[in-house]
């Protein structure tokens, strides 16, 4: 109040006309009654049944899945990764393994049932000359059966069947593999030209390849896996001995 009256003299204003205003203190509401208070509204308007609270309903949570459904998944899972692991196992052994038992097995499979295999063997094809009669040139037969003779001429296949591959080049020479049944074929090698592609059909009467006569022509004829050796030449006639 001194300081007030002191302020009043010195501006000369009458002390009379002063009026002092205090300025009430704000009472300070403590957290702990904000929360009584909030919590106490909310009971009233639950107990009012107040529309905007009566309407709400409780959230319904999903229930856990029990262990079977995840056990089944990880058996579903593992057996994935097994089909996906013989599947690799299974491919890289016929890429890299021709003649392992599975190969073998899937390869079967693929040559056809009792009712589609040609079982013939070799003895019952009757071979042709594989250069035609007018072509004068010697053949040749091998202690181990490799027939072989140089010559510029077409070349045929030796029975009739199916062009079953084609490999090497125009430099070194292409060799091709005929198939006449599901155990005899022939290799041909030292062609310089191959008409036709894998898969195509040949006959006796019609030449598949060419030899310019400069490189050696080779002839061997296989049962399965087996080189044979029973057969003769004469006067370049082909013949099973």
């Amino acid at each position: 109040m001194n300081d007030e009256l002191s302020y009043a003299e010195m501006l000369e204003i009458p002390v009379e006309t002063v009026t002092v205003n205090r300025r009430e203190k704000k009472r300070k509401v403590k957290r702990e009654d904000l929360s009584d208070a909030l919590i106490g509204e909310i009971n009233d308007r639950l107990e009012s049944a107040d529309p905007a609270f009566a309407e709400s309903k409780p959230i319904e949570r999903p229930a856990k899945e029990s262990g079977r459904p995840v056990l089944a998944r990880r058996i579903l899972f593992g057996e994935f990764i097994a089909v996906c692991v013989l599947c690799a196992a299974i491919f890289f052994t016929n890429l890299f393994v021709t003649d392992s038992a599975i190969n073998t097995f899937v390869r079967g499979l693929f040559v056809g049932n009792a009712s589609t295999a040609d079982t013939r063997t070799y003895a019952d094809f009757t071979l042709s000359p594989v250069v035609n009669d007018t072509v004068e040139t010697d053949i040749a037969v091998s202690d181990m059966g490799v027939l072989s003779f140089t010559a510029q001429c077409s070349v045929y296949a030796p029975a009739a069947g199916k062009l079953e591959s084609v490999s090497g080049n125009a430099e070194t020479g292409y060799s091709v593999r005929i198939r006449h049944s599901d155990s005899f074929s022939t290799i041909i090698s030292g062609l310089d030209d191959v008409y036709g592609g894998e898969g195509d059909a040949l006959y006796t009467t019609i030449p598949f390849g060419y030899s310019d006569g400069e490189g050696e022509i080779r002839v061997m004829f296989y049962d399965n896996d087996s080189l044979l050796n029973c057969f003769t030449v004469t006067e370049g006639t082909l013949a099973w001995s």
